[in-house]
């Protein structure tokens, strides 16, 4: 029950307008999908069938967060978000490629430390250029 409760919200949220929430759910759900591949490539350092889920889906997450990026009106903050990304992608393929997660797990605590980071900022706030809230 809890689990389609979960689902219930994360669909909600997709479907607001309301982009600040929408990515706060794709960091979290990044973070659930490269720890569950991490696990199971600790588990079983061949690859199986199971990881190739939470692998696609985590590719697939950080590709969305990457097309999201205002390279225009975010610029060297934008450049290092793709960066991050990027890395994270290339460690996840390291991963399933060597079985050496070590490179992911650092990937994971940066994207914590950048989800943490947005969840600190107020989507319904507008930051004008002069980077003052706008009233």
């Amino acid at each position: 029950m809890m689990m389609a409760y979960q689902n219930a919200s994360r669909e909600a949220v997709a479907e607001s307008d309301n982009p600040h929430a929408l990515i706060s759910v794709l960091f979290d759900e990044l973070l659930r999908a490269m720890r569950a591949y991490i696990s199971t490539i600790e588990r079983h350092p061949q690859p199986q069938p199971e990881q190739s889920g939470p692998f696609s889906r985590a590719l697939t997450i950080l590709y969305g967060l990457q097309s999201s990026l205002n390279f225009d009106e975010g610029g060297e903050i934008a450049e290092n978000l793709f960066r991050l990304y990027e890395y994270a992608r290339q460690q996840l393929l390291t991963a399933a490629r060597e079985g050496d997660t070590n490179g992911a797990v650092s990937a994971i605590e940066a994207i914590e430390s950048i989800r943490e980071a947005w969840s600190q900022i107020d989507g319904s706030s507008k930051v004008q250029p002069s980077g003052k809230a706008a009233e």
